[in-house]
This record gives C-alpha cells, structure tokens and sequence, in this order.
C-alpha cells in the first residue's frame, strides 16, 4: 500500500480544489498515482453530475468582477442545489474566482470551454465540483459589458447588475452604483420607451386590459371598488392629441367640481401628471430611464442620470430562480 502523505493529499487538494477527504481517498484508490487520483475525482463528478442533470439549480451565488480601469464587467450566477451550499464560503469564493476568469470571454460557452488551470476545463471544473459538493453545480447567468465607465451592484448574492456609462466623470462609481442597484431591483428589459416595438406595445396593451377587466368583474361581484382601466401603457402612445385631450377633460372635471378658473393652473399639472403615470405602467416596469428611481421617488432614474451630465450606454443582469 502507497504511502498518502498530508503533503500529497494537499498537492491534490490544490489542484482539484476537491476536499481533504476525497482528495485522501482518491489517492488511496488510486495507490498514489497524483494523475489517476485526478481522474478518479472527475469520475466521481462526472458520476454525480449524471445523476442530478435534473435536478433544479436555482440557489447559488450571484458575482461581479470589474476590470482595473472600469471599462469592462462582467457578471455571472455560480448555481446549486441548496441556499445551504450557496451560503458556504468556499462556494462563494469559487464564484468570485470564475467571474474574474469569465471577464476574458463573450459567451458562457467560451467561458465554459477555457482552461481552469493546466489540468482542466471550467465545464470539468464544475462537474469535479458536483462530485465534491454532491449537488448539481453550473453557470446560471453569464453577462460581459464594455463602456467608458462601468459599474456594478450585487444584492445580497442573489442578482448582479452592471451599468455602463458614456463617459467617465466625477462621481461615476456612484452614479454607476446607484443605476445597477435600480437595474437590480426592478429589472428593467430596456433603456427606454422609444425603444419598444408598436406592435408590442399595442398587444401588451390589449393583454393588460383583458387583464384588469377580469379582476373588475370579480371585485364588482364582491362589492370592492374597482381598479382603473387605462387607455394606454405606455409614453409612446401618448401623442400630443392625447394629452390635450387629457387636459380638456382635466379642466372639465375642475369645472364640474366647482373650482373657481383662476386656480386651475396650480392644479391641473398634478392631474396631467398623474394621467401619464396612471397610463405608462409598461414603461416604469421594464424601461430603465423612465422607472421612478429608487432612491428618490420624486424623480425618473432618466432625471437623476441626465442631472450628471451623462447617458446611459448599457446595462445587464443576472438572477438566481
């Protein structure tokens, strides 16, 4: 029998990223052979990972990596089983290790297919890794963006966001921090509402109404009050007719109610305004710049950014679930 020394079990340890057990066992197995005690512990992987290719993989481990001159990013989800094994520190550590290798790559499968170290791939990094943690182990979300000034926000492990920024000014980590933080919240689809197709637009508006006037008849039943239907969802239809029609009617409806004319003009923006906000729904849920920011209601994340002189050039996130 070999003799296994804590030094060969380290060797392997360091090389497989495997635990001290395995790493004692695969040596024994293998008679002290360090190459086919490598290959025992891909085996088992690979054994296991057959095993659980079914299996849901939606804890883990959101991370971010931004490169030493804040031009490039990249974000990625490390995936398992259980929030048990996604908490470990080892787990997260592997995950940070990854996205900082990921940052080199375009696509998850480069990534997948690049070298871990000299003696294997990431994808049979993974699957040695799901022998060792006995759970099913893998890339989830894969994202890169490049920018004059790139960002990024990571919440609570869970999603990751990076915000790219036109120009590099002062205050642009913070800037960039705040955007990848609403981005991470609110996960928006797009940067704006000039950017949707009408003819999404005009089905998603159907959908919705169909939507609401189900629940009405159902509230109407019970005796609740009713939600308010909208007309549209979206800036994009609310052409100038539309809101001078608004306003017509804004101005009906302080005359109906008895205020004197001369006061109008305190009150009618707040009504317009509460008119585009009842009838852009689609806008503050997946258009970036026209969400309510986060951190200060009161304004659109549009406003706070153009208040620093700069655009929005990209953004991206990724989720665990």
């Amino acid at each position: 029998m070999a003799n296994i020394t804590a030094a060969d079990v380290n060797k392997l340890r360091q090389v497989t990223g495997a635990g001290m057990m395995d790493c004692k066992k695969a040596l024994v197995e293998a008679e002290g052979d360090f190459d086919k005690a490598i290959q025992i512990l891909r085996e088992k992987g690979q054994k296991v990972a057959a095993n659980r290719s079914d299996r849901e993989s939606s804890e883990g481990a959101a991370v971010s990596f931004i490169n030493a001159d804040n031009t490039k990013g990249a974000i990625i989800t490390l995936n398992c089983e259980t929030d048990f094994v996604g908490k470990n520190e080892a787990f997260v550590a592997l995950a940070k290790e990854l996205v900082e290798k990921a940052i080199n790559f375009d696509s998850k499968e480069a990534f997948l297919a690049s070298q871990y170290n000299d003696s294997m791939t990431v994808a049979e990094k993974l699957i040695e890794q799901t022998g060792v943690i006995g759970e099913k182990i893998e890339i989830g979300g894969f994202e890169i963006l490049e920018g004059a000034f790139v960002g990024t926000y990571v919440h609570g492990n869970k999603i990751a966001a990076l915000t790219a920024l036109s120009s590099k000014i002062d205050g642009a980590e913070a800037l960039s921090k705040d955007v990848s933080m609403q981005v991470a919240s609110m996960g928006a689809d797009t940067l704006s509402y000039k950017d949707f197709d009408p003819t999404f637009v005009a089905n998603e508006t159907a959908a919705r109404i169909a939507v609401i006037e189900k629940d009405n008849e159902e509230l109407a039943r019970l005796g609740k009050t009713l939600k308010n239907v909208p007309k549209y969802i979206s800036y994009a239809q609310l052409t100038d007719a539309v809101l001078a029609q608004a306003e017509e009617d804004a101005k009906a409806e302080l005359k109906a109610e008895g205020k004197p004319e001369q006061i109008w003009d305190k009150i009618l923006p707040g009504k317009i305004a509460r008119f585009i906000s009842d009838n852009t729904t689609l806008d503050q849920e997946k258009a970036l710049l026209d969400q309510n920011f986060i951190k200060d209601d009161s304004k659109k994340v549009g406003d706070y950014v153009k208040g620093h002189n700069v655009e929005i050039a990209g953004f991206k996130r990724v989720s665990l679930g």
